[in-house]
């Protein structure tokens, strides 16, 4: 007799393989955010609550007077940025490589590969325990946009990284007060979800653009997961760095032009502080210390507020890196989005606190 194969067991093994990754993903990833987030942001909180402060700002070059302090600035903000988000860095440009080999394409395409808002649902919900700055969630939300996920999904993602972080809303009631939270909270659900699925809606491709689909490793290409993942990383790696580094220096040397704080009040403060809190970059959080230190030089709770989005929702970096992931279109809408959003917060703020 003819043995008859079981053309159940290769499929019963690719499956048990797509899990055995599809764990090790989520293992790699819970383990880096409790040691880089969880753990710190717990800490943290506990300070927070007792100091009614999280730190100074990460601001030192407000009163630069001539072309050396400037560049002093660059290099003490540059070095002080770094000291503080370059673990997140590394985990972000970590798992934004390991999105690409460890969890299956068609997974990522089935729960937020549509332009339903279902899809961009899912994307929000992912960013909440990241908890990531928008430049750490960068290379995240770009290995995201080369597995097929959608725009929708892949900006709630990056937008929701940094404006919902729940450690972020913690710290912020106890140190500046509980109305800052609730505008925070509430324009950041609309920016996070409404406007990500607007753009879901407006842009939605049903083809993947051409750039990022032969990015993506073709279904019969057996190299080794090291091989796949290093060629990843490393072009990651390469496209991140020397625009990360190189952007953040040249806003280190400018923060005394961008935030006026002699221009403290009414609606043109409002709008300034808008523009420059959505170019400017921060760590995770660092807009609590900053907008108090703000106050504190009697700039008006309007222009704060203003600050409460904008800092930490996208920044020139962030936006960089993440500009061979979507259609420049989509970009222009997010970026106006923001500084719209965050003159709808610094009025509100004006008239609430």
């Amino acid at each position: 007799m003819i043995p008859v194969r079981n053309s159940a067991m290769p499929k019963e093994k690719n499956m048990r393989k797509t899990l055995l990754l599809a764990s090790l993903f989520f293992f790699i990833a819970a383990s880096g955010l409790f040691y880089v987030k969880w753990w710190p942001y717990y800490h943290k909180a506990l300070t927070a609550a007792a100091q009614h402060s999280i730190g100074s700002s990460i601001l030192s070059g407000a009163h630069a007077e001539n072309a050396l302090s400037y560049w002093n600035a660059a290099l003490q903000y540059t070095a002080a940025y770094f000291k503080s988000v370059w673990k997140a860095a590394v985990l972000g440009m970590l798992l934004g490589s390991l999105v690409q080999v460890l969890l299956p394409a068609d997974w990522i395409y089935r729960f937020a590969g549509k332009s339903s808002f279902k899809s961009t649902l899912m994307g929000g919900i992912a960013a909440l325990p990241g908890m990531m700055c928008s430049c750490c969630a960068a290379p995240i939300a770009s290995g995201m946009r080369k597995c097929h996920a959608s725009i929708g999904a892949t900006l709630a993602f990056w937008l929701g990284n940094p404006v919902l972080n729940p450690a972020t809303l913690i710290f912020m009631t106890f140190v500046l007060s509980w109305k800052f939270t609730v505008i925070r909270l509430l324009f950041g659900i609309i920016l996070t979800f409404g406007i990500s699925y607007a753009a879901n809606r407006f842009f939605y491709q049903n083809e993947v653009p051409g750039n990022i689909r032969l990015q993506q490793p073709h279904p019969t290409e057996h190299r080794s997961f090291w091989v796949r993942w290093l060629r990843s990383f490393g072009t990651m790696f390469l496209h991140v760095v020397p625009v990360y580094v190189g952007s953040v220096l040249v806003l280190g040397a400018l923060q005394s032009f961008m935030f006026p704080v002699w221009l403290n009040e009414g609606i043109w403060a409002i709008v300034v502080f808008a523009l420059a809190g959505t170019l400017f970059v921060i760590p995770t959080a660092a807009e609590i210390p900053i907008i108090q230190s703000f106050l504190s030089f009697g700039v008006g709770t309007g222009p704060a507020a203003a600050l409460l989005l904008t800092l930490p929702a996208v920044s020139l970096p962030s936006i960089l890196l993440v500009s061979k992931s979507f259609p420049r279109k989509v970009l222009w809408f997010v970026v106006l989005a923001v500084i719209g959003i965050g003159i709808l917060s610094g009025l509100a703020g004006a008239l609430w606190l």
